[in-house]
């Protein structure tokens, strides 16, 4: 049974940072590369970060958080952790945890296995 279940999300201001948690279970965590999206209202999910590997990572991002977000893992807690800086409003969204690619990292609809998302607010 997969499980992934996200925290952290909170209403910040612009220049605000943020940690969110993507709580797996073992077997996800330990099998599957990870992935963070987004979804603006009205708005499609879009990719945000991935990574792959256990010791050896490698990560990837949307250009629109290159430099600001930074996607991580902890073996010990099983738990994705995507770490937002310098926020902007733009950055306003529901962030999913994402699991289990079969294609393209930045394709939504690649994706097997999801959370039910952590609500992400950033006033101006």
């Amino acid at each position: 049974q997969v499980q992934l279940v996200e925290s952290g999300g909170r209403l910040v201001q612009a220049g605000d940072s943020l940690r969110l948690s993507c709580a797996a279970d073992a077997g996800t965590f330990r099998s599957y590369p990870m992935g963070w999206f987004r979804q603006a209202p009205g708005q499609g999910r879009d990719f945000v970060a991935a990574l792959n590997g256990v010791s050896t990572v490698s990560t990837f991002y949307a250009d629109s958080v290159k430099g600001r977000f930074t996607i991580s893992r902890d073996n010990a807690k099983n738990t994705v952790y995507l770490q937002m800086n310098r926020l902007i409003p733009e950055d306003t969204a529901v962030y999913y945890c994402a699991a289990d690619p079969d294609g393209e990292y930045t394709r939504a609809s690649d994706w097997g296995y999801w959370g039910q998302g952590t609500q992400v607010t950033v006033s101006a």
